[in-house]
């Protein structure tokens, strides 16, 4: 019997259909570079205090002297929430007193906003925080509005898998596009806080629905060999051109609505690509569509300049995997041995970790010193470093070694923020984007070493686990982020501590570089320091194979 790769290796691996595939699957992710992280410029929260208005019958001395200073990093500022009580005020300036000489200000009576808050435009000229006035009491809710799109691309990681299982890897890339560009258009035309915030949810079920679609889509067309380069470098480095566009996008266009407007519209380019990219051959042929998987290669053929043999798919020759009565898992089984429970906590922890440290400095560049467009752009343009040199660790050295060396790089960079002086601002930053290196690419890393550890039996479902976990760090890490205007430093000490313990995690992972990848239960490499039966017939089989000198350096999904 032969197999789809055996049938389809006439094509070869790198010829103009697969350039074709590679390139435009991965430009259809630079969408989803801009979008994700789209919040930051969205609700981005300006110098704001209290409004005082011009039938206050005050005079300018009082006027001036309306809102109390507080300590905000070591310097007096006017509070952003509270102001004197106008009618006293009001009183004294009647009164002919002078504030701070005939009145001691710090013992007058204070009280909220009551007429709203006036904004400071020097950097935008609107925001959603700005518009329905998320400051204050209210603050809250621009943490929210970002965890609830991860919540949406919870749900959509949840169902993307399983629609593109039943209507088609091509079909749903395409539905969960226009989803994210339907939703996000009506997004512009928002009334409320609460309505944008629902359809964020939407945008993000359609974000990682097509962002899943496409991976799945250009891992099954594509050969081996170039299935590792689309999986880490095409893919991630296309997203972090998006991600690059995003900071450019925001510098020229300071109003939130048009804003969202421009950033929405790209997604209108993707339309022609329907008529390009291919339903997955893979796909139809599982689902009986022999004659459709076959012409789709006939036309790849002919891209490629190669004329095609008489029959490529023979029924009775492909291997139906479904029609075979094989063993079903659940997710119970990624608990069944002490091993694979083990391995099971620790890459929730590693996943979930690394996702709220990815994010959560992501989300933190308004908070820098410096220009909130520029340090965006430095978030963006070290993670295309990061993903290289996460994509050379991968090929050349253990995986053990390499995850936990950069997440000691990030954590140890991130705690040693708090010990420069206030006014070396730049080397702070340089810093904030050192430990976002070292967490993107242990980010990067962290796919294909979970991949590697759990058997192929359950490998589907222990990536999903730890996915799963990864989306609820996202969740979070907005609240870290909320942490900052407490104290500046807690953020980057919860991070730095946290990637810290998760380099610490990982070196007590089993070691897969160089291993065969495990295909059962029993022939899963071994966490360190646990004690263990004598091993079974199918692990000895499994460690003879493994003495085989024709070893795998890297996974492909």
């Amino acid at each position: 019997m032969r197999d789809y790769d055996a049938a389809t290796a006439f094509l070869g691996e790198w010829g103009r259909f697969q350039r074709l595939v590679f390139f435009l699957l991965s430009a259809s992710i630079i969408p989803n570079g801009f979008n994700g992280l789209s919040i930051v410029f969205l609700a981005g929260t300006p110098e704001h205090r209290c409004v005082v208005p011009r039938g206050a019958n005050l005079s300018g001395e009082w006027r001036n002297a309306s809102i109390p200073l507080e300590l905000r990093d070591g310097q007096e500022v006017p509070s952003r929430c509270r102001r004197y009580r106008l009618a006293a005020l009001a009183n004294f300036s009647a009164l002919g007193l002078r504030p701070g000489s005939d009145v001691e200000l710090e013992a007058l009576e204070q009280e909220p906003c009551l007429d709203g808050w006036e904004y400071s435009r020097d950097v935008y000229r609107s925001t959603i925080v700005t518009e329905w006035n998320l400051v204050c009491d209210n603050d809250w809710k621009g943490p929210l509005s970002t965890s609830l799109f991860f919540v949406g691309v919870l749900v959509g990681s949840f169902i993307s898998g399983q629609l593109s299982d039943k209507f088609g890897r091509k079909n749903v890339l395409f539905a969960t596009l226009a989803m994210q560009t339907g939703f996000s258009f009506i997004q512009v035309f928002s009334t409320s806080w609460e309505m944008f915030s629902v359809l964020f949810v939407l945008v993000g079920m359609g974000q990682i629905s097509n962002y899943v679609a496409a991976f799945v889509l250009g891992t099954e067309i594509l050969g081996k060999s170039v299935r590792v380069l689309f999986c880490t470098l095409g893919v991630c480095i296309f997203y972090a051109f998006g991600y690059m566009l995003l900071p450019l996008f925001a510098f020229f266009l300071r109003d939130w609505r048009m804003l969202l407007l421009a950033l929405t519209l790209p997604g209108l380019l993707c339309i022609p690509l329907w008529w390009i990219i291919p339903e997955s051959p893979r796909w139809l042929i599982s689902m009986g569509r022999f004659q459709e998987a076959e012409d789709i290669i006939r036309k790849a053929a002919k891209t490629n300049g190669i004329t095609a043999p008489d029959v490529i798919f023979d029924p009775s020759e492909l291997q139906d995997v479904n029609s075979q009565k094989q063993q079903t898992y659940t997710i119970l089984d990624l608990m069944r041995t002490r091993n694979i429970l083990t391995i099971t906590i620790m890459s929730v922890l590693l996943w979930m970790i690394i996702s709220v440290g990815y994010f959560g400095l992501s989300l933190d560049t308004p908070n820098l010193h410096g220009d909130v467009y520029v340090n965006c752009f430095l978030s963006a343009v070290i993670e295309v470093p990061a993903y290289i040199i996460s994509w050379l660790l991968l090929r050349n050295l253990p995986r053990r070694y390499s995850m936990a060396a950069a997440l000691f790089l990030g954590g140890c960079v991130l705690l040693f923020i708090q010990l420069v002086p206030s006014h070396l601002s730049v080397l702070s930053i340089l810093l904030v984007m050192l430990g976002k290196f070292g967490i993107t690419s242990a980010f990067s890393m962290v796919y294909v070493y979970t991949a590697e550890l759990y058997p192929t039996v359950v490998r589907n479902m222990g990536v999903g686990a730890s996915s799963m976990a990864s989306r609820l760090g996202s969740i979070l890490s907005p609240y870290f982020v909320y942490l900052g205007a407490y104290d500046r430093f807690l953020p980057y000490i919860l991070m730095g501590s946290l990637t810290v313990l998760s380099g610490i995690l990982t070196l007590f992972l089993p070691e897969s570089y160089g291993m065969p990848l495990p295909d059962t239960i029993d022939q899963m490499l071994r966490v360190k320091g646990l004690e263990y039966r004598p091993p079974s017939s199918s692990t000895r089989e499994s460690k003879e194979e493994e003495e085989n000198p024709e070893i795998f350096k890297s996974t492909a999904f």
